[in-house]
């Protein structure tokens, strides 16, 4: 079986949404109708040097991964690169998708000029973290987040 890394179409964006509301640890907060708004972050994201990308077999999105670009102010404004939004359809895990997904936005950073790539991980998804120590990934942060009110 094939697979095909590349950037997300408007088209996948339905199907994109569905693999975060497979795997999510927060059921409920992806909206399935409102793919114009996620569209939209996909250009946003475009505009500012990163892309959403997509791994497809048989035409089917099976994982995902959004890659950021920014330029930080320290490493004398170097350019950094976060990933967001990765996800592996179950049936996918464990057979080198998620690896190929990770070389790839690897890559991407590269040729932006990135010094660093780095994600985080919710604390209850410790396959997770075993599969990003595998793949070259050290913890050696801890990361803190504030949900803001509207």
């Amino acid at each position: 079986m094939e697979l095909v890394i590349r950037a997300i179409e408007r088209h996948e964006v339905a199907a994109a949404v569905a693999l975060i509301n497979e795997g999510t640890l927060s059921p409920g907060v992806e909206d399935g109708q409102r793919l114009d708004e996620y569209w939209h972050a996909v250009l946003e994201t475009r505009r500012r040097g990163g892309e959403l990308v997509v791994a497809l077999t048989e035409g089917a999105v099976v994982a995902m991964c959004q890659i950021i670009i920014f330029q930080h102010f320290q490493h004398t404004a170097g350019w950094c690169c976060e990933i967001e939004s990765v996800y592996v359809r179950a049936d996918q895990r464990s057979r080198g998708v998620g690896a190929e997904l990770l070389a790839h936005a690897e890559d991407f950073a590269r040729e932006k000029g990135c010094y660093r790539i780095q994600l985080m991980s919710r604390n209850e998804r410790l396959d997770a973290h075993r599969f990003y120590v595998a793949n070259g990934y050290s913890q050696n942060s801890q990361g803190f987040k504030k949900t803001l009110g509207e």
